[in-house]
């Protein structure tokens, strides 16, 4: 099934619509771009600026994947691009730049279910503005460990007068977003976010591991600070995951990560609408000025 259509001035073809995205839930790739073009207004914000990188599902989630950050020869001129030189790969990649909705459903038509943006906005991709902590946990720990550890990042955090913002990676995890003013390099960032993994590991080893071999983090949550390097992506929030149930990668508050009754799975396509309808953005602040992290800072020199 293929459709002409014509978004804000802008002409675009959609096809396959009625292809399978997840099979088990009967959810097409016409549902993909209806939810991804139903966000817009909540998403777009968030994107404005940055880099995109494409993962691709083209046979749904039960196929293979992936990824593509060059924009393909066949796009059409309209879409957005920022050439950044690849030494390692000894050319420009002109990444995709998604600041409207003919951008953001012609990228979901390219069946990519997940958003994988860079840290950094343009014109300063080498100064990252949002701070990431990647908790993930390695059976038998499980997400009730990510809200615990969490926690204690938050209180780390906050020693420093920086605030986090905690969501659902989604799938097994969570991640604490933490915007700062893009006046630190990848490597100067990333060193921040080692330090309070570090102390948080030597507060509760039993539980987490800094670790880089898999098969030694079995039983304890993944402190994975290495997230904040450059060229590196994330999954942005109220991206869809490929896995069964179509969850969505979901912002929280504070409170419920306490609680602790949620869940990954709780969050998902069919009601994550209800779910901004009851509580809004809750990332909504992430697109004020961010903090700054000279606090932090002065303490790693």
């Amino acid at each position: 099934m293929k459709k002409e259509v014509v978004v804000e001035g802008k002409k675009f073809r959609l096809s396959n619509l009625d292809k399978p995205m997840w099979p088990g839930n009967g959810i097409t790739k016409a549902g993909l771009i209806k939810y991804y073009a139903d966000m817009a207004d909540v998403l777009l914000p968030h994107l404005r600026d940055r880099l995109f990188i494409m993962s691709r599902f083209p046979d749904g989630i039960d196929g293979e994947m992936f990824y593509q950050k060059d924009r393909p020869d066949y796009a059409p001129d309209w879409l957005d691009i920022f050439p950044v030189d690849s030494p390692e790969a000894d050319k420009t990649v002109r990444y995709i730049v998604c600041n409207d909705l003919p951008s953001l459903m012609w990228l979901a038509n390219q069946a990519c279910i997940e958003l994988h943006i860079w840290l950094a906005k343009i014109p300063r991709i080498n100064y990252p503005d949002i701070m990431v902590f990647d908790l993930d946990p390695f059976p038998p720990a499980d997400f009730s460990d990510t809200l615990e550890i969490a926690l204690l990042i938050n209180e780390a955090l906050q020693q420093f007068s920086l605030k986090g913002y905690p969501k659902t990676s989604g799938a097994t995890g969570l991640h604490i977003f933490v915007p700062v003013k893009p006046e630190y390099t990848y490597q100067e960032v990333r060193s921040a976010v080692e330090f309070i993994s570090r102390q948080i590991h030597a507060i509760i080893p039993a539980k987490t591991t800094l670790e880089r071999l898999i098969v030694d983090r079995t039983g304890k949550v993944y402190l994975d600070y290495l997230q904040n390097t450059r060229g590196k992506t994330m999954t942005f929030q109220y991206s869809l995951r490929p896995i069964p149930g179509a969850p969505v990668s979901t912002p929280l508050t504070w409170a419920e990560v306490r609680e602790g009754k949620i869940k990954p799975a709780d969050f998902r396509i069919d009601n994550i609408s209800e779910r901004l309808g009851e509580v809004g953005d809750l990332y909504r602040d992430l697109l004020n000025p961010g903090q700054s992290l000279k606090n932090l800072m002065e303490i790693l020199d």
